[in-house]
């Protein structure tokens, strides 16, 4: 126990340094804009849910913020769903079955990890400008469904998969397809749970391509919009501003809460063959 004192000093450090920004924020929140300008307490003095009530039904602010947050969790809900459903496929394909440049098309896959998003920013905005898809659903779901590292975490995965599992279900009868829906992906749930809340996470959080793709007011998503607040009704009134941007993370920390053992295992199987 006294070997492993010194690390457990430093993850309390680097925890409470990482909840500090966070309890401070929601503290904000329940202060006026007075107080939380003027005083530096952690805790309010006047405790109160104004700034909450204010930032989604205040009358003349003329912002759909509810609109906002339904944008980003429907995008960030739905580019999870796609990305999971197509590199599980992509990636039990490259792992099991065998077809002409299976090593070539798999060298593609992974050399695109190596490539800066920042780079096929403006060939993604002009091909979705020239489809007609800009200020669309279509925009904020479909640029980040051809990323390569879900079909790599997965590949990993089935590729350590028991063969004779899938043998066994074979000699019963079942073809490819029911191999893949009622053997692999069962077992494969808590990787693909894992894959799902880093897609939510990184659709939900983008900000760059939600602010260039969109034009509509209505179409924005919860971080340009918190950005819109910040420069314009809550420029100075920081309570009402760190509500909006508290009401932002939850749907990130509820869906990571509803996954957090699969992730956890998911962590754990994505390193173990």
């Amino acid at each position: 126990m006294k070997k492993k004192w010194p690390f457990v000093l430093i993850a309390a450090v680097l925890g409470i340094l990482f909840i500090f920004p966070m309890v401070w924020m929601v503290s904000t929140s329940f202060k006026g804009d007075t107080e939380a300008l003027t005083s530096m307490n952690l805790f309010p003095k006047d405790f109160s849910f104004e700034n909450y009530v204010y930032s989604l039904f205040g009358k003349g602010l003329n912002v759909p913020i509810l609109r906002w947050l339904f944008n980003s969790i429907f995008a960030g809900a739905a580019g999870s769903l796609i990305v999971v459903f197509i590199d599980a496929m992509a990636a039990y394909a490259l792992a099991r079955l065998n077809f002409p440049f299976k090593k070539f098309l798999l060298a593609m896959f992974i050399s695109t990890l190596m490539i800066p998003w920042v780079i096929t920013f403006i060939p993604l905005y002009l091909q979705f400008g020239n489809m007609g898809l800009l200020n669309t659903y279509a925009a904020l779901i479909f640029p980040y469904t051809s990323n390569a590292f879900g079909v790599f975490l997965l590949y990993q995965f089935f590729r350590g998969f028991p063969k004779a599992l899938e043998e066994a279900a074979v000699l019963d009868g079942a073809n490819k397809w029911q191999v893949f829906i009622k053997i692999v992906v069962p077992s494969a749930k808590p990787i693909m749970w894992t894959l799902g809340i880093f897609t939510f996470m990184t659709i939900y959080n983008d900000f760059l391509w939600p602010l260039v793709a969109m034009n509509s007011l209505e179409l924005r998503t919860i971080t340009t919009g918190i950005a819109i607040m910040q420069q314009g009704s809550f420029v100075s009134s920081y309570g009402k501003l760190m509500a909006l941007t508290t009401l932002a993370t939850l749907p990130m920390a509820a869906v990571f809460l509803i996954g957090q053992r699969q992730f956890i295992k998911g962590i754990t199987q994505s390193g173990i063959k």
